[in-house]
């Protein structure tokens, strides 16, 4: 009889490590999956901020032109009205 009760428990012992096993696969394989669909979505932000940085940068370059050009006009001074007007000819 001590023999069977061993035997029981032995075999209720295998059945739940069993269970247990399946559980723990099916939990890892979901964990795989997840892990894949945000190594996609890592690799879509960062392509996005990629993007987003250069778009930074280029507006940055503009406005940093714009305020050279505002801050040192490019664009030759205009002569004084009033050189240009003829000296009257005294002789």
């Amino acid at each position: 009889m001590v023999g069977y009760e061993f035997l029981l428990k032995t075999l209720i012992m295998y059945d739940k490590l069993r269970q247990r096993l399946q559980v723990l696969k099916a939990e890892y394989e979901s964990g795989q999956k997840v892990m894949a669909e945000l190594e996609v979505k890592q690799a879509s932000v960062r392509d996005t901020l990629l993007r987003i940085s250069g778009a930074i940068q280029v507006l940055e370059e503009e406005l940093a032109d714009v305020e050279t050009e505002t801050s040192s006009p490019t664009t030759p001074a205009k002569e004084d009205p009033i050189e240009l007007v003829a000296e009257p000819d005294m002789s």
